[in-house]
């Protein structure tokens, strides 16, 4: 039986978030006896909800094959949470009524750990409802926090910016040292895990000895022992860069940066802890600094994205189509490390009823003893996730991205408010 396919993206946006949609949609291309359109939720499971789909199929085949390319969401994202089954029935039994009144039977959420929960309730409710619906969670998170698999598209982009960064940051800042500026102060994403953090930590190594001071989500904060490790590397060095979590925190679990407000999702609104610390060194050790922070840039830099991330991405999007026509359901498709020395990696699954609501911390092994800096360990998992360029082409000096129609499928239901 040939049966339409919803995609839809969710949350914060990555570099190869798109890499994954091109290869959901080639590989339904390449199995048209099976899956008939691939449409997209406009604005991610919002566009579901509301009978806002896109068809893919106006599109060409060099349009999806440049989504590979093309950094963010190519058909929009939101940050919208799906409760349970109960508290959130009316959403759910919409999305089963669009899915009906458009004939389809696969639903590929491309997202982080709210995405699994949600795309697991989907299964669940389409068994309830008997109408049978193939979910399939395609993971991304930069912040690198889904269990199970071995690493989430989207976080070794963010990496090679971050390490990147900090090292290109550090040689400026080594330049200046002498008579003006001691210590920068970079600010990445992670709320509770430090993966993107530890990634600054990259840019020492046995070539370059930079000095380098992580803050990581899984280590208490202690001002005192912070700014005594700073002065160290100052004494030694005459300058250091920080690399600050955006979910750093203190011993009693106050984030350094909390606004005392909360997202969409319901959790904390961050943003501040690099000029935080910018002011605890200044005010602790009297330096001149400078604080930056990445935010966005980070995750939408696609000009020096992983090209080993790139494949990985794409893959979990092809082999998403695979496991759904095979009759699998209710799964997260995997990236499985079989050896780091030399790098390899294959496709696996796992069931969403072990994905759901789970977040993936750094092991403490990764952390040195003082919680500064990173170890070997780290260093041998988080290398070769930066491995490899694959640049965008170019035109005129600036990347070449494509900007998709994105028609709209005609409704066939009444509207429907959030």
């Amino acid at each position: 039986m040939v049966r339409n396919a919803c995609y839809a993206q969710s949350g914060g946006v990555t570099a190869v978030i798109n890499a994954s949609a091109a290869g959901v949609i080639e590989a339904a291309r390449r199995n048209s006896d099976r899956i008939g359109k691939v449409f997209a939720g406009r604005n991610g499971i919002i566009g579901a909800l509301t009978e806002d789909l896109i068809d893919t199929s106006v599109e060409s085949d060099a349009a999806i094959a440049s989504l590979r390319h093309t950094p963010a969401g190519a058909f929009g994202s939101c940050r919208f949470k799906l409760k349970d089954l109960e508290a959130s029935k009316r959403e759910y039994d919409r999305l089963i009524e669009v899915f009906k009144a458009h004939d389809i039977g696969y639903f590929f959420y491309n997202g982080g750990g709210d995405s699994a929960d949600t795309c697991f309730k989907v299964s669940q409710l389409s068994e309830r409802l008997g109408y049978p619906v193939q979910a399939i969670h395609v993971p991304k998170t930069v912040d690198n926090d889904l269990p199970i698999t071995d690493t989430c598209p989207g976080f070794g982009s963010v990496a090679k910016y971050v390490a990147v960064s900090t090292r290109e940051g550090s040689f400026d800042l080594r330049s200046m040292s002498r008579t003006s500026t001691k210590v920068l102060v970079i600010e990445v994403m992670g709320r509770h895990a430090g993966w993107i953090t530890a990634a600054g930590g990259l840019a020492a190594d046995d070539e370059y000895d930079i000095p380098i001071v992580v803050v990581l989500p899984e280590i208490a904060f202690d001002e005192q022992r912070f700014l005594a490790k700073v002065k160290e590397k100052v004494d030694r060095y005459d300058y250091c860069t920080v690399v600050v979590s955006e979910g750093a925190r203190h011993a009693d679990g106050t984030f350094l940066a909390e606004q005392g407000t909360r997202d969409a999702f319901g959790h904390a609104q961050l943003g501040g802890a690099g000029p935080a610390v910018a002011q605890l060194i200044r005010r602790g050790l009297g330096y001149k600094m400078h604080w930056a922070v990445a935010d966005y840039l980070q995750r939408a830099a696609r000009h020096i994205a992983s090209a080993t991330d790139v494949a990985q991405a794409y893959a979990v999007g092809a082999a998403s189509v695979e496991y759904a026509l095979a009759g699998e359901n209710s799964i997260m498709t995997t990236i499985v490390r079989t050896s780091s020395k030399p790098y390899t990696w294959e496709i696996g699954k796992a069931p969403l009823s072990q994905v759901a609501n789970v977040e993936k911390h750094m092991p403490r092994d990764f952390i040195s003893d003082d919680g500064f800096s990173i170890t070997q360990a780290c260093r041998e998992y988080l290398g070769p996730l930066i491995q490899g360029e694959d640049y965008p082409p170019f035109r005129n000096g600036l990347p070449r991205y494509v900007m998709l129609k994105n028609e709209a499928v005609p409704r066939r239901l009444p509207a429907f408010t959030l």
